[in-house]
């Protein structure tokens, strides 16, 4: 941390999509922070334009590729998830859908994933658009562990995802960042 900085503080909640973006951010960029546990009745909001402020002036490994080409690649990749799936799982929207609930989740992940994978199919490497991790892979693992663990989506019919998303929790700041390892964890 730069000299006169105090660490930043993340008001999130355990689960949150949304700052467990942030909470892989500031582990991918090496920042140490403060949180403040809130428990969440409806969306905190999108946190992509904090993962892009990060990027923008902290250092440590780019978020966002140089290449105008794979930098457009993985803001679409990012906003297709953050925008187009995640949200239709909210725990706002999900409280007001009632019983339906589990189905209509489940409905709109395949939707967005049926999207994602043949985007993923052509531009993924190791990761979601080449071999360094970006701001789409910070979208990516989140969503799956939603899928996967909290509305029975079969992953399995999305072999590209299911591989990104795989290697991706091999890596330390995936691992630090996961839900089970925060303070507010039940």
């Amino acid at each position: 941390m730069e000299a006169g900085l105090t660490n930043p503080v993340l008001h999130g909640y355990f689960r949150s999509s949304c700052s467990w973006r942030v909470r892989i951010a500031f582990a991918l960029k090496g920042i140490e922070f403060d949180q403040v546990s809130v428990n969440l009745i409806k969306d905190g909001g999108e946190q992509l334009a904090v993962i892009q402020y990060i990027d923008e002036t902290r250092p440590g490994p780019r978020l966002l590729p140089a290449d105008p080409k794979k930098r457009a690649q993985v803001r679409m990749i990012s906003d297709l998830i953050a925008s187009g799936i995640q949200p239709l799982q909210n725990l706002y929207v999900i409280q007001k859908i009632g019983s339906d609930k589990l189905q209509w989740a489940q409905h709109f992940i395949d939707r967005g994933f049926q999207a994602l994978e043949p985007i993923l199919k052509q531009t993924a490497g190791k990761y979601c658009v080449g071999d360094e991790i970006s701001m789409a892979d910070i979208c990516l693992v989140p969503q799956v562990y939603n899928a996967a663990e909290r509305f029975d989506v079969d992953v399995d019919q999305y072999p590209t995802i299911k591989r990104i998303n795989q290697t991706l929790n091999e890596v330390e700041a995936f691992k630090v960042s996961h839900p089970s390892s925060q303070p507010d964890a039940p």
